[in-house]
């Protein structure tokens, strides 16, 4: 359903974007990396995280680390992590599949000023085998995501 959610999110809001499928699973940074032929930073990670009473999304550059002193200064609040089952039901996509495409419930999305190093980045798209490629405008500008700086 996660792909295919995803499949439906590209028909209806930007067709020209097609979904690459891989044989060899990409769910780690390095692995799409590798099968992608890219460096790890040109793939964008989705991190779901829980702030307050919020569960939001931040995409960044694959070999970037959250500096958590700048997300608490952000968001005015400590942030964690989702567990698996809460990744699974916040965004309806598997960890290592998670995108800001195609979500299960309508969630803020926040795009890493890391992201603009590059002209193009990967962002998985619902399954552990898939992504997409588009610049980090693109994607911003397709999921009403906010730029913010919170890597290190």
């Amino acid at each position: 359903m996660s792909l295919q959610s995803v499949r439906d999110f590209f028909a209806e809001h930007a067709p020209d974007i097609e979904i690459i499928e891989m044989n060899e699973s990409t769910a780690t940074v390095d692995m799409a990396a590798r099968v992608h032929g890219v460096e790890p930073g040109q793939i964008a990670k989705t991190l779901s995280l829980k702030i307050k009473n919020n569960i939001v999304l931040i995409v960044m550059r694959g070999d970037a680390r959250l500096d958590n002193k700048k997300l608490k200064e952000t968001f005015g609040a400590k942030a964690r992590m989702l567990s698996v089952d809460e990744v699974i039901t916040a965004t309806g996509h598997p960890v290592g599949g998670v995108c800001p495409f195609g979500l299960e419930n309508p969630l803020q999305v926040y795009c890493d000023q890391s992201l603009n190093d590059f002209h193009e980045v990967l962002p998985a798209a619902g399954a552990t085998y898939s992504a997409v490629r588009l610049s980090p405008q693109r994607m911003a500008e397709l999921t009403d995501a906010k730029w913010i700086d919170v890597c290190l």
